[in-house]
């Protein structure tokens, strides 16, 4: 299996990219398209479902979204859920470019904030073979009602400033993306910090705020409304124990799938990337894609 580092074209600006290629004779394969969660890039852990994937014959594009990372786009740490997913559709676009790749066996991985976005984007795309979302944000306002009152009127009173202000100052005012529960954070519970904190050490392109605008924008935004028009077969890997993307939205989500396949794991957000949980859900996912991008 080889790593290389790749680039792609979105909008004005390029998103960087690690694409996986299996070993063993050239021949058309099929390939999962790679993205992560709110303020995350592909340093964190991203390469373990990446190689777990591209050992079984599976190429793996997994990229970073503008404003992120190792990806163009200024100022940086501003998330755009609009330009998210434009940048999904480009790395899909890229993807059935790739010489060894099977353009009608594209297949979508989402986690957490991506999550949602792979179940907002398969929609519009009917060529898409097969989606995982794994621990999915479905639901702002569940999302919302989870960090409770206290918290949400902080993160609330941040985004509006910033949304306001920022504009006028000509940069952003950020927000933490994670902390313990009641704080000001994006993502407040008490695992919160020590979850996401152990992603973060993976990366050295990490940075621990973002413009607080976003705030705003992921209370209302919903990607539970699209499951019912995706065509393609879904897994949803959900944790029962989430404080970040509740698991009732995501299972009702589930509900309204045509072809959904459902793994429910009795954890929170963030066990689902380490130690046995990952061993678990990766084999679950690994499974579900081999099965369904069969030639």
């Amino acid at each position: 299996m080889e790593r290389v580092e790749v680039g792609f074209s979105s909008g004005d600006e390029q998103c960087a990219g690690w694409l996986y290629m299996p070993d063993g004779p050239p021949k058309p394969r099929p390939l999962v398209v790679m993205g992560h969660g709110l303020g995350a890039d592909r340093e964190m852990g991203l390469d373990r479902y990446a190689r777990r994937f591209a050992a079984v014959g599976i190429a793996a594009l997994a990229f970073d979204y503008r404003h992120f990372g190792a990806s163009e786009g200024e100022p940086r740490q501003v998330i755009n859920i609009a330009k998210q997913r434009a940048d999904w559709h480009a790395a899909i676009a890229y993807a059935r470019t790739v010489r060894g790749v099977d353009a009608t066996r594209i297949a979508l991985w989402g986690s957490s904030f991506g999550g949602g976005h792979v179940l907002s984007v398969a929609p519009d795309d009917h060529y898409i073979a097969a989606v995982v979302a794994q621990c999915p944000f479905t639901s702002g306002w569940a999302s919302a009602m989870a960090k409770g009152p206290i918290s949400l009127l902080k993160t609330g009173t941040i985004g509006l400033t910033d949304q306001l202000v920022g504009p006028i100052i000509r940069r952003p005012i950020n927000a933490r993306l994670a902390g313990k529960k009641h704080s000001s954070a994006l993502m407040s519970a008490a695992d919160v910090p020590a979850g996401y904190g152990r992603l973060a050490e993976e990366s050295t392109q990490y940075r621990p705020k973002v413009a607080a605008r976003i705030s705003l924008s992921t209370l209302f935004d919903a990607p539970a409304r699209r499951a019912k028009d995706i065509k393609a077969p879904v897994l949803y890997a959900i944790c029962d124990n989430d404080t970040v993307a509740p698991a009732g939205p995501t299972l009702k989500a589930a509900e309204r799938t045509k072809h959904a396949t459902v793994k429910r794991y009795p954890i929170g957000h963030f066990d689902i990337y380490f130690d046995d949980w990952f061993e678990k859900a990766v084999y679950d996912q690994t499974e579900f894609l081999m099965a369904v991008l069969r030639p």
